[in-house]
């Protein structure tokens, strides 16, 4: 999947939540407690993380998101 950036960054949560991996800002803790998400091939599980164009988020069971 790819997100097209329009503003300087987005954060974690608010990325997975407009690519509909969870459906509100507040499921966002328990989903990266329980999932392994990678940035950029590291390991991360800050929701606030800020998340720049060229960066890729992956998981272990094929989600991929490409930011443009």
């Amino acid at each position: 999947m790819r997100f097209k950036l329009e503003t300087e960054y987005i954060t974690l949560a608010q990325l997975l939540k407009v690519c509909d991996v969870i459906s509100s800002g507040g499921q966002a803790k328990e989903y990266l407690n329980t999932n392994i998400l990678y940035v950029n091939g590291i390991e991360e599980n800050r929701r606030g993380r800020k998340i720049r164009k060229d960066d890729v988020i992956t998981n272990d069971e094929g989600l991929r998101i490409e930011v443009e």
